[in-house]
This record gives C-alpha cells, structure tokens and sequence, in this order.
C-alpha cells in the first residue's frame, strides 16, 4: 500500500506540475478571457471555481481523512516512535512559516489573515520532485516526507475548521452533528458495505457547506466515520476493509483528476499589469520566504534536534545533507496553501493574485533548490 501510495503520488504530482504550467499558459494567452470567465460563470447555485474548491476538493479531504485514520491506527504513525520525527517537524515547519508570514504582515490587518499559507506542504508535488531523482533518495526518507505531510494535512484541517469558516448557522450544525452521529452508529453497528456512509456523507457535505464551516471539512469528517476494520466475511484480509477499499478507489481519482483540475482553475496567473512592486509586496514575500525559509528552518532545525536530543533516529541510511534537501521540498506549498489563500482572502482578488505569485514563487525555489541539495548529497555518497 506504501509502495502504491509513493508511486501514484508521485506520478500525480507530475501531472499536478504540468496542470499548473498549462494554467499559468492559458491565463497569459489569447484563451485568458475564456479561462477566467468559465471560473467565474455559474452552474446551478455555484460558480465553476466554487464547485471545484468546495464539492471536488472534499474528495482530496476525504481521501487525506482516510490516510491520516489509516497511518495513525495501522501505518508508519501507529506508534510514538514512529511519529515522534515527522510529528515534531511538521510542527516545525507550520510554526515556523508562520512566524516568518507574521513578521512581513503582522502590522497590515488586511493580509495577517493568511498566516496560515506557507504552513502546508504539497506531497504530491514533493513526491513529483523526488521521483525525478530516481533511486538516489532512501526510501525512508520517502516515508518521513510522506509521514510529515500526512501530520501537517491534519493540522492544515484543523487550521481551516477554526480560523477559516464563515459566519455559522445553528441549525445547520446541529444538523450535521445528528448525520456524523449516524456514520459514528453506523460504525459502531458493523455496517461495512461503503454506499450507506457515502450516501449520509453526501448529506453531510451540503448540511456543513450550509452551517458556515467550511464544506470540504465534510471530507475529513466522513473519513473518520469510515471502519478500518475488515468484513466479517474476510476477518484476516484487511486490505479488503472499507477504508482501505475506499482509499484504493478514490485515490487514482483524486491523484490524477481532482487535483490537476484544482491546480489548472487556480494555479492561472495573468502577468498583465505585473508590477515589481507585487513581487516585492509584504504579503508576496510573507508567502515566498514563508515556504522557503520557514520549511527549511522548521523541517529541519527542529529534526535535528530531536536526532541531537536522542528522541528518534536518522531515518534508515540518510545523511544530514538529504535531511536538509526532503526539508527544502517541504516548502513546496501548492495545493493547501492556494486553498487556504483563497479561503483568507475569498473577496479580495488582488491579495488572491499575490498569494499565488508567492506560492509560486517560493515552491518553485523550494523545488530547485531540495533537487539540487538531493543530488548534491548523492554525489557526496557515492564518493
């Protein structure tokens, strides 16, 4: 399961690389007109760009769900010794970004708000980044990033439910308290067939995207409800319990649809009418060096010193300097942090432009960089 979830990661962040490019090429092109006014246009009672980042992406959330119950119960973070690294520094390397954020933006109101962008890293991306290097990265190291970004997925839920929902409707919530307590009965009543959770799931989503939290927290919420624990039919074949067979058969999907589609709507960047002055802007820098520097201080600095503190070991034959180029790829932020920018600044168009050309800027440099310092640090070992 470790081996599949490595690979098709990083064949989707490939293609999630590649989705991004087109977007940025069509939005500086003759079709830009027809890019952006298809976002904007409405089906039904959302817009195009809201049914992708509020209806598709719960898929990404349910999948993330799903992998953070899984790994957490019966996976590389089912012990304390197992999650004492990556734990500490994914929390590094929110903490960290975040503070840097701050220092650009904590006097401007108007911008502090996206404290939140440069704190998540993108796996798919990251794993993309790592497969062009081929057999020279241990696979521990492989497994630490993916550890980490699983642990910095869930603290980028919590951040959204708490500091990026709306204003909340009472009713509604209490509805979707009474249809989570239906998937936790459910649960606790054996139901292993996948079509009744997924059926009060669909319920769930529209009664939160009603309540004023945010929808995709629906995704995240259904994962958990999900039974990891195989059919009585097949009681010693846990690959054929529901979350694992649901995991199986949302992951292609989400890999190599949901998230392309994301990053095509919102990755596209018009450069018409780009100032030096954005580049330079204090929120476009918060973003950029957030990533850059803030992963690479917190990832890394706070590793090290569970390693130098004797907390936890080295991953399995790693160097320093490998340590220092998986922490550089963490700074690859591209699909949680444009969904928490767009959510930071949902009606502010011009703040949405110079978080992306932060995002973009600092997960491009972020990615050179890790790839250079990876083979770098081959090279050294080899010797």
């Amino acid at each position: 399961m470790l081996r599949e979830f490595l690979d098709s990661s990083a064949s989707g962040g490939l293609v999630l690389m590649g989705a991004a490019a087109l977007a940025l090429i069509v939005a500086n092109s003759p079709l830009a007109s027809i890019y952006f006014n298809t976002l904007t246009a409405y089906v039904g009672p959302l817009s195009v760009s809201h049914w992708i980042n509020d209806a598709l992406m719960a898929l990404f959330f349910l999948l993330v769900g799903l992998e953070i119950k899984r790994e957490m119960l019966d996976g590389q973070l089912s012990t304390w010794n197992r999650r004492i690294l990556p734990g500490v520094a994914a929390l590094g390397g929110m903490v960290v970004p975040a503070l840097i954020f701050l220092f650009f933006n904590a006097s401007d109101p108007a911008t502090a708000r996206g404290w939140a962008i440069p704190s998540a890293t993108d796996i798919a991306f990251a794993l993309g980044v790592l497969s062009l290097l081929g057999n020279r990265v241990p696979t521990s190291l492989k497994v630490f990033l993916t550890a980490l970004a699983i642990i910095d997925d869930l603290g980028a839920v919590v951040i959204i439910a708490l500091f990026y929902s709306g204003e909340l409707s009472v009713p509604y919530l209490i509805l979707a308290a009474v249809a989570l307590l239906t998937l936790k009965n459910m649960n606790g009543a054996g139901v292993t067939k996948l079509w009744p959770y997924l059926f009060v799931g669909a319920i769930l989503w529209f009664v939160v995207l009603r309540s004023g939290v945010h929808a995709t927290i629906a995704g995240v919420l259904l994962a958990l409800t999900i039974p990891l624990k195989p059919s009585p039919a097949r009681p010693d074949d846990m690959a054929q319990s529901p979350l694992h067979r649901l995991e199986h058969g949302l992951h292609g999907w989400v890999t190599f649809l949901v998230i392309p589609v994301f990053g095509f709507a919102n990755a596209g960047v018009s450069f018409v009418g780009l100032s030096p002055a954005m580049l330079t802007d204090h929120l476009t820098l918060g973003v950029a060096l957030g990533l850059l520097l803030g992963k690479l201080i917190g990832v890394f600095g706070t590793a090290m010193l569970v390693v130098k503190m004797d907390w936890a070991d080295m991953p399995a034959g790693a160097s320093t300097a490998q340590l220092l180029g998986i922490s550089l790829l963490c700074g690859i932020g591209f699909t949680m942090s444009l969904f928490i920018g767009l959510l930071a600044f949902a009606n502010d168009p011009i703040l949405q432009e110079e978080v992306k050309i932060g995002i973009l800027c600092g997960s491009l440099a972020a990615g050179l960089l890790g790839y250079v310092v990876l083979r770098a640090a081959q090279r050294e070992d080899i010797k």
